[in-house]
C-alpha cells in the first residue's frame, strides 16, 4: 500500500508519470483473452470496471501479504518477486501515452524500495527479521512477559525462537499506521490528478476562428506548388432543432443528449491527457499523399454540424447505451481527399479505414463508407462545445450508421488505409467485422413494472436507424397480437433518433398488460421481433427483438 501510495502521489504531482495502478489495470484489460473479455462484459455490464478494480485491490493485498511472509522465511525469493513486479509495473506504465520514461522508472523503483523498507522495519519491530537474536526484555522496564495486554513486549512466539521488540497490539498499530499513510498518499495523489485532469474542467465553448489557416497540411502545400486554387472554406452550422422534432410528453428524453448524460463505454480506465498544441493526426497507409494535420489545420478547413445518434453494439434491447448529439467537425471525406483518396481509387490495399487512438485502440470499417455521401466526421465538438475528454478530446471519429466498436475512435491520432485482413480491437475479441446499426426502438415514458391509473396513457420513446431514418413506429398493448401506429415527431435527421408517442386508451379494463414497440426504417424494413443478445445466440453484431415491458392498470 505504501508503494502504491507513493507512486500515486508522484502521478498527482507530475502527470507524465502515469498512475501505476491504472496502468496495471489497463494491462489486464489489454492482455485478457478476447472471448473472456466479451463474456465478462455480457455478465457484468457497466459493472465490469468496478469489478476489475476491486479484484486488483484484493490481489494487491494478497501479493503484499505473500511478500511479507517471504521476506521473513525466504528473503531472496521476496526480493526476486519485487524485481519482477518492478519490471511489470514499468512495462505497464510505458504502454500509456506520453510517459516520461526516466521519471517513471525512478518512481517505480523508489516506491518499491519504500515499500520494502517499511516491510523490513515492521518485521524487525516484530522480531521476525532474518538474523534477529533472542532478546529477553526487562520485564520491569517494559512490562511483564506474561502480560497479554502489553502493546510492547512479547518475549517469543511459540513457533519462533526469535525475540520480539513489540507485542501484537504494537505491531498492529505500526502496520495500521503504514497502511493509513499509504492510503492517504493514494488519496492525495488521486485528488491532485483529478484537479489536473482534463475531465475536471467543463468543456470550453467551441470557437472556430474565420481566420484559421492550415499550418502543416502537406496537401495544401502541394496544391500551392501546382498552382491549384484553394477551395473556399465554409463553416456550416445548423439552426436550433425544429420544435416539431420534439414531443412534449412526460418521461420523454431530450432530443439532443447533454454531454454529461451521453452514454460512455471505454476500454480505458482514465482518459488520455493530450496537449492539443502538439497533437497531430496523420493519414497514412495505402494513400497517394500521406498527410499530417494539426488541430489548427482542422479548424482551418470547412467544418459542419451534424445531428448523429451513436449506439453501442453491447446495448441490450431497451438499453441505455445510445445517445443523440450535435457534432461539429470536418468531413472525413475531405480529410481523405487531402491524402489523395477517392472512391474510384479504392483498391484491395485500401479497402479498410482504420482509426487508431493515442492509446493504440483501433476500429476499422470499409473505406467506401467514408465516401458514400454520409456526414462521417473527424469531430472536435459536441453540442456546441469542445469534445469532453471522456468523449475523445481533441478529435474523434463519428460515422453515422455504424456501431461504435467499428468506427468511433476516440482520441484519434492516426487514420490508416489498409486491406481487409487487418482485425481491429473488438474484431480480435470475436465481434463481427461489419457493424451496421440495427433498427431499434425503446419505450421511455412507461417503465417495466409500473402500476398505471386507468385512462389515457402516453406510451412513447425513441426509435433509431442512423443513415436510414425512421418512417413508422408501432406499439402493441397485448403482447404483439395487434399493433397500433404511433404519432411521430418530425425527423430531425435521418442519422438521428426519432421520438414517437401512442395515446393508449387504458380505461376499458383493469389488469396486466404486455407493451411492445417496433420501428420501420426509411428503407421500409421493420425491425425483427426475434430476441437475441448483443453477442451470442446466433450473432455477434448487436441485439435484436422488441422492447417489451409489463405494466398493470387499476
Amino acid at each position: 500500500m505504501v508503494a502504491f501510495g507513493l507512486a500515486e502521489l508522484v502521478h498527482g504531482l507530475f502527470e507524465r508519470v502515469p498512475s501505476i495502478f491504472v496502468a496495471l489495470a489497463q494491462a489486464v484489460i489489454t492482455l485478457t483473452p478476447g472471448e473472456f473479455v466479451t463474456r465478462g462484459i455480457e455478465a457484468l455490464g457497466t459493472a465490469d470496471i468496478p469489478v476489475l478494480v476491486t479484484s486488483l485491490v484484493v490481489g494487491t493485498l494478497m501479493v503484499a501479504a505473500l511478500l511479507g511472509i517471504l521476506s521473513v522465511r525466504r528473503p531472496s525469493v521476496a526480493l526476486l518477486i519485487v524485481g519482477i513486479l518492478a519490471v511489470v509495473a514499468v512495462a505497464a506504465a510505458f504502454a500509456q501515452p506520453g510517459v516520461a520514461a526516466a521519471a517513471t522508472i525512478l518512481t517505480v523503483i523508489g516506491a518499491l524500495a519504500a515499500g520494502c523498507a517499511v516491510t523490513s522495519a515492521l518485521t524487525s519491530a516484530a522480531g521476525l527479521a532474518p538474523g534477529a537474536e533472542k532478546s529477553a526484555p526487562d520485564s520491569a522496564a517494559a512490562g511483564s512477559v506474561n502480560d497479554p495486554d502489553s502493546p510492547v513486549v512479547r518475549s517469543r512466539e511459540a513457533h519462533s525462537g526469535r525475540g520480539t521488540a513489540v507485542g501484537r497490539a504494537g505491531f498492529l498499530l505500526l502496520s495500521g499506521g503504514a497502511a493509513a499513510a499509504g492510503l492517504a498518499a493514494v488519496g492525495v495523489g488521486r485528488l491532485l490528478a483529478g484537479q489536473n485532469a482534463p475531465e475536471a474542467a467543463a468543456p470550453k465553448k467551441l470557437e472556430i476562428p474565420d481566420s484559421a489557416k492550415p499550418t502543416s497540411n502537406k496537401a495544401s502545400g502541394k496544391a500551392e506548388e501546382d498552382g491549384a486554387k484553394k477551395p473556399t472554406v465554409k463553416h456550416e452550422t445548423l439552426p436550433p432543432p425544429d420544435p416539431e422534432a420534439s414531443l412534449d410528453v412526460l418521461g420523454m428524453l431530450p432530443l439532443i443528449t447533454p454531454a454529461k448524460d451521453f452514454y460512455l463505454i471505454d476500454t480505458v480506465l482514465q482518459s488520455p491527457r493530450i496537449d492539443v498544441n502538439t497533437w497531430k493526426l496523420s493519414v497514412k497507409g495505402a494513400v497517394e499523399n500521406p498527410v499530417e494535420f494539426s488541430y489548427k489545420d482542422l479548424l482551418g478547413m470547412s467544418t459542419r454540424e451534424a445531428d448523429v445518434t451513436l449506439s453501442c453494439v453491447s446495448n441490450e434491447v431497451g438499453g441505455g447505451l445510445v445517445s443523440n448529439g450535435r457534432w461539429t467537425g470536418v468531413l472525413l471525406s475531405d480529410v481523405l481527399k487531402e491524402a489523395g483518396v477517392s472512391r474510384e481509387k479504392i483498391t484491395g490495399a485500401s479497402r479498410q479505414l482504420v482509426g487508431r487512438s493515442v492509446d493504440g485502440w483501433t476500429s476499422g470499417f470499409k473505406t467506401d463508407i467514408a465516401l458514400d455521401g454520409r456526414e462521417a466526421l473527424v469531430a472536435f465538438g459536441l453540442n456546441g462545445s469542445e469534445l469532453p475528454a471522456k468523449h475523445g478530446y481533441p478529435v474523434r471519429l463519428v460515422v453515422p450508421g455504424l456501431y461504435g466498436y467499428v468506427s468511433a475512435t476516440k482520441w484519434l491520432t492516426e487514420i490508416e488505409l489498409t486491406n481487409w485482413n487487418f482485425d481491429a480491437y473488438w474484431i480480435q475479441r470475436t465481434w463481427t467485422k461489419d457493424g451496421p446499426v440495427k433498427t431499434q426502438s425503446r419505450i421511455d415514458t412507461v417503465k417495466d413494472g409500473d402500476s398505471l391509473s386507468a385512462g389515457t396513457v402516453q406510451v412513447g420513446g425513441v426509435a433509431w436507424a442512423p443513415h436510414r431514418g425512421i418512417s413508422k413506429v408501432e406499439v402493441s398493448t397485448d403482447d404483439g397480437s395487434s399493433w397500433n401506429e404511433a404519432r411521430l415527431a418530425k425527423q430531425l435527421d435521418d442519422d438521428s433518433w426519432r421520438q414517437y408517442v401512442y395515446d393508449w386508451d387504458a380505461s376499458s379494463a383493469s389488469g396486466d398488460y404486455t407493451l411492445q414497440v417496433r420501428a420501420t426504417d426509411g428503407d421500409g424494413d421493420t425491425q425483427t421481433g426475434k430476441l437475441r443478445p448483443p453477442h451470442g445466440g446466433g450473432g455477434t453484431d448487436g441485439a435484436t427483438g422488441y422492447h417489451t415491458i409489463q405494466v398493470s392498470v387499476a
